[in-house]
């Protein structure tokens, strides 16, 4: 992950970008790529999203990647460890959602 993280400074920087890419401002781009994604299975249902997905491989990578990019880069400015960040959430995502409460379910945590 460190590679990335390099680059994706160096992309930014070589741009002088670093001014536009506080928190806040991250934050915001991850919303705006993540309906650019959305905006991909809007009014389609499950099995025609299979397809969608299937058809338009590329174009959906990039918004995954935008998303990505900017998580990765929000952060890294406010220093979170992002693989440490996600493991402990994955601790406390096993103890809000047991298996054996959970296994198949959709149902939120406090329901359960």
């Amino acid at each position: 992950m460190d590679d990335v993280i390099a680059q994706i400074r160096q992309f930014r920087d070589e741009r002088d970008w670093k001014q536009f890419h506080d928190p806040k401002s991250l934050a915001v781009s991850i919303s705006i790529e993540a309906a650019e994604l959305l905006e991909h299975f809007q009014w389609i249902d499950k099995a025609q999203s299979a397809q969608h997905a299937a058809e338009n491989r590329e174009e959906i990578a990039d918004e995954i990647a935008d998303v990505a990019i900017y998580l990765i880069e929000l952060a890294d400015v406010t220093g979170i460890d992002l693989k440490s960040a996600i493991l402990a959430k994955l601790k406390k995502n096993a103890v809000k959602y047991p298996v054996e409460k959970s296994r198949g379910k959709i149902t939120k945590y406090t329901k359960l």
